[in-house]
């Protein structure tokens, strides 16, 4: 413990500094002072000047009066919570050189504001700055899945369910994919996993999307076995004007995604403890999802609109995409759950199998010099952009503080 004071003079001691936060938010969750003889448990926020409390609007929002102390670089008011109660401000000195240099980093308008810095980053500090990100992007996706552990019992299976088909929906259609899942339990999925006309028919009808009012053969047959699966299970379908297809390729069509999937059910047994055993190798996960869809969706890619023969399996690319953002963070938590370091190990190594992805980030990370080679490399990128750089949390990243902390490094941004 420290003992310091307030800038009213009264004693102050910080007994827990608590969690940084790396999301949205305020900067130290769960932390504990003493001020004067009472002792406070709540968050901090840390500012440069104590105005900055109101240049980025804090007083208007409500996860910010559980501030239990600022802390800053400089006192130049006093601020107060959404109710008018004045909190408690710690004022620190700061290095002289260290302060001028962040002030440079903040009047940057680069992409981000060490741009101009970023080749003078050592590989190896680097290197080790993407195992961090890495790891905190899996930790940051694993709250969701610990959260629908829960509801599910401790089902790992079921949770991964929800999860995978989160997954189809990548981030256009994430929504209703998820409602259709936790509308639609695996175990029912599981009862038909030998019939994909039934497994279409449950998944299709459960999406809303077996409405037409005129319908082809294959259509009507699906609302037939729809409509006596529904009442057998009570179940209700989610709402069908939830599904977006605006500048969407065919192929991703809300309609093919869940043709693929039903497919995958009705191929694949065990998936998640076959996953669990096939972890050391990329190819032999990839495997797990290959599959190809009824006939029907061959020549179609909504109901009752006939287009040219094209198979419609799951590709390597959106396989990939899937093993990502659903199979590594669901092994990996599992791995933490049971002490497994191995398997975390395991999940980091596909990662470096996988090509790295290509979108808007991954192409402006490049721009800069910054190329990623593999999945694990923009993963990374992807975590530092968006949850440090987008933020601006330069105070609390640790390659800020690399390249303001390094005496021989000048700073001509």
């Amino acid at each position: 413990m420290t003992q310091i004071q307030t800038v009213d003079g009264i004693p102050l001691e910080i007994i827990n500094v608590g969690q940084l936060n790396n999301d949205a938010g305020p900067d130290f969750f769960n932390a504990k002072v003493k001020i004067g003889e009472t002792i406070w448990a709540g968050n901090i926020e840390i500012h440069l000047s104590a105005s900055d409390w109101y240049r980025h609007h804090h007083e208007k929002d409500k996860r910010y009066d559980s501030i239990i102390l600022h802390v800053v670089g400089k006192s130049d008011m006093r601020i107060f919570r959404s109710n008018g109660e004045m909190i408690p401000q710690m004022e620190i000195e700061l290095n002289k050189s260290v302060k001028e240099k962040y002030e440079l980093l903040s009047q940057s308008n680069e992409w981000i504001r060490c741009g101009t810095l970023w080749g003078q980053i050592e590989p190896n500090f680097f290197s080790f700055q993407l195992t961090r990100m890495v790891c905190e992007r899996i930790h940051r996706k694993s709250r969701d899945i610990i959260k629908l552990l829960i509801e599910n019992k401790n089902d790992w299976s079921e949770t991964f369910y929800h999860i995978l088909l989160k997954s189809f929906g990548m981030h256009t259609n994430a929504l209703p994919f998820e409602l259709l899942a936790k509308s639609l339990p695996l175990k029912v999925l599981a009862k038909h996993k030998n019939n994909l006309i039934e497994l279409e028919a449950l998944l299709f009808g459960q999406a809303g999307l077996l409405e037409n009012k005129e319908k082809d053969e294959y259509e009507t047959n699906l609302c037939k076995q729809y409509e006596y699966l529904r009442k057998k299970f009570q179940l209700v379908p989610i709402d069908g004007t939830l599904w977006r297809y605006s500048k969407m390729r065919p192929s991703n069509f809300p309609h093919i995604k869940i043709a693929q999937f039903a497919a995958l059910i009705q191929t694949s047994e065990h998936l998640f403890s076959k996953i669990r055993e096939n972890i050391n190798s990329v190819k032999n996960i990839q495997s797990l999802f290959m599959c190809e869809t009824s006939t029907y969706w061959e020549y179609h890619y909504k109901f009752g609109k006939e287009s040219p023969h094209k198979g419609k399996h799951i590709d390597e690319k959106t396989i990939n995409t899937l093993i990502i953002n659903a199979v590594i963070p669901i092994i990996y938590i599992y791995g933490e759950k049971h002490e497994d370091e191995l398997l975390q190990e395991k999940c980091l190594k596909i990662l470096e199998q996988i090509p790295s992805e290509q979108n808007n980030i991954i192409y402006k990370w490049k721009e800069i010099g910054q190329a990623s080679l593999n999945a694990y490399q923009s993963q990374a990128l992807l975590e530092l952009k968006t949850q440090y750089c987008d933020l601006n949390k330069c105070l609390c990243c640790s390659i800020c503080h690399h390249l303001m902390n390094d005496k021989k490094r000048g700073m001509s941004i």
